[in-house]
């Protein structure tokens, strides 16, 4: 069995039924935004995606660690 999503990661499949896009579409969206700091990124996808705070925190997180190599 394998072993369940630690992190932001735990958010994804929540945020998938949620919002019914897959994560690879948010974290699309992020990377092409000009916006480039953690918060900023949140609150834009708050108010312009209607997403809640710790759903776009968790994205946002997530993808800009993995975009930093951490």
């Amino acid at each position: 069995m394998a072993d369940a999503p630690k992190g932001p990661a735990s958010y994804f499949p929540s945020i998938e039924r949620k919002y019914g896009r897959p994560i690879a579409d948010w974290k699309a969206l992020i990377r092409s935004s000009p916006l480039s700091k953690h918060m900023e990124l949140v609150s834009w996808l708050k108010a312009d995606h209607a997403l809640g705070h710790g759903h776009a925190n968790a994205l946002v997180a997530h993808t800009l660690a993995e975009d930093s190599g951490k």
